[in-house]
């Protein structure tokens, strides 16, 4: 009589497991206060360091642009060298910019800071995400720590002004930066006890015509993408655009031909590792996007202060961390496939309840981005999860990286694209609106709103309704594209991942 084989059952995670996560969510939630606080900050440290318009562009942007830039290629020398000993350099780097940044006596100093802050943190994002899957691997908890560890960012996000404002009030502005000190500390004392090392023994020495193509690829792309959101479509950012792809294609053409190459093309073979990736990207694509538009209606639509709009936010910032929590819960009990599409399908749902904002009523528009966000949320973290479950374990570094790097450019494309999309929405809504009326009002919304004031009173309120209107409409024309996006992503989630079991992470 032959014996029945038995079910393995996955082993749980340690207790040393779970103190590991809680060291690498840290930087996690670090580094989405710095980004949330910045704009809060940036007021008070151009004033005092006496900063012009294009310097305030670059304490913004600077960060931005290296972390993208050098993403790439800090996961593929984790992958190389040892993703802890590259964490717990990129610790101490970031931690020694943060204290330049927060003691910083002019602007350059403060943009080199920033700059410096950039390469650190695209040292931290792949690393951390590439040892969550090396310690929770052969478990059924990798889920849930990646959604720990996404999750960890929507909270510093949903904390940053908060925090960002009591230390600017009490401390200054450079308190804000000085967050990341005893962040960074407590990684590297508790990293090298509670991390394990973890690289491909079988890799050499990094190709450096590679990081050189793959900078000379993703920084003028970076930039070209959000200067065309900023300021339209105008040679620089178009020329800063072509030189990006070109250099993109010549750094895909040389990784096809290297025997150890900074990117392996051979993971995009895998479905469940390239639908994957598309959710990531395409949805930050969106939610990006749409934020955007939803930010400008409820303060010039709707006419909220600042704060005010920000209060209004709060609830899809909430919703995404209690979809993070939901997710992986549900996906032991479902395939993470119908978690993932299921969510989508919600997501959607709510792009079409935006899509019914009126100029005197904004609640369809918050209670759509909650459920929006609520909605992305799955995909995003099992997403993730999928991704990093799909890649060898020796090129964990270079797809966290790869995710990374994607999700970077999916908020700035999204904003770029969509925002074009609402802007030419907007135009063409008011022109036939107005007629012969005054053609600087199509320029934007901010600026039909000051033209409409230089008018009488009659003619002002007219102009001022029929732009709100306009955008009104943008917003619902991104709305329907956003909900469209979403349920195209439901049914790639479900025919590129459906071999994933339920609790299967590998």
């Amino acid at each position: 009589m032959t014996a029945e084989p038995l079910t393995r059952t996955p082993p749980k995670p340690t207790g040393r497991a779970w103190l590991g996560l809680f060291v690498l969510a840290l930087p996690a939630l670090l580094l989405s206060i710095d980004v949330s606080v910045l704009y809060l900050a940036l007021p008070t440290m151009t004033r005092e360091l006496g900063a012009g318009a294009t310097e305030q562009l670059w304490i913004l942007d600077i960060y931005g642009f290296l972390l993208a830039g050098f993403l790439i290629t800090m996961g593929s020398l984790g992958d190389r060298i040892g993703r802890r000993k590259l964490m717990l350099a990129g610790a101490a780097a970031f931690g020694a910019a943060s204290t330049m940044a927060a003691f910083s006596v002019s602007p350059e100093m403060l943009i080199a800071a920033r700059a410096l802050m950039g390469v650190a943190g695209a040292t931290l994002m792949p690393t951390t995400l590439a040892t969550i899957r090396t310690i929770f691997a052969g478990t059924d908890a990798m889920p849930v720590a990646i959604s720990v560890w996404f999750g960890c960012f929507m909270l510093g996000m949903l904390a940053g002004p908060i925090i960002g404002g009591s230390l600017i009030s009490a401390f200054g502005w450079g308190s804000v930066f000085l967050l990341g000190v005893p962040v960074m500390a407590l990684l590297l004392v508790a990293g090298p006890w509670l991390l394990p090392e973890s690289r491909d023994d079988g890799h050499g020495m990094i190709d450096l015509p590679s990081v050189g193509l793959s900078l000379l690829a993703i920084l003028p792309l970076a930039w070209g993408v959000k200067e065309f959101a900023r300021i339209g479509w105008t040679p620089g950012p178009g020329l800063a655009v072509l030189v990006g792809l070109l250099s993109g294609y010549v750094f895909l053409r040389r990784q096809r031909h290297l025997s150890q190459p900074l990117v392996d093309l051979h993971l995009f073979r895998n479905p469940a590792f390239s639908g994957a990736l598309a959710m990531t990207g395409l949805g930050g694509v969106v939610m990006a996007g749409t934020s955007l538009v939803v930010a400008i209606h409820l303060q010039s639509v709707a006419r909220l202060p600042p704060w005010d709009a920000g209060l209004w936010l709060i609830p899809q910032n909430i919703a995404m961390v209690l979809g993070f929590v939901a997710a992986p819960i549900l996906a032991r009990r479902l395939r993470p496939s119908a978690v993932m599409a299921a969510g989508l399908v919600v997501g959607a749902a709510g792009f079409v309840l935006l899509a019914q904002v009126q100029v005197g009523l904004f609640a369809p528009l918050v209670a759509g981005m909650a459920l929006a966000s609520f909605g992305v949320a799955a995909p995003m973290s099992l997403g993730a999860s999928a991704l990093m479950a799909a890649a060898p374990e020796e090129r964990a570094g270079s797809a966290a990286s790869i995710s990374e790097t994607s999700g970077e450019f999916g908020v700035a494309v999204g904003v770029a694209v969509l925002g074009s999309v609402a802007a030419l929405a907007y135009r063409t809504h008011l022109s036939a609106s107005i007629g012969g009326g005054p053609k600087s009002a199509l320029d934007g919304l901010d600026h039909a709103l000051v033209v409409a004031a230089a008018l009488p009173e009659a003619a002002g309120k007219a102009l001022a309704l029929a732009a709100r209107e306009a955008f009104t409409h943008a917003v619902h024309l991104v709305g329907w594209i956003a909900a469209v996006v979403f349920l195209g992503l439901a049914v790639l989630a479900h025919f590129t991942l459906r071999e994933q079991s339920a609790g299967q992470d590998r």
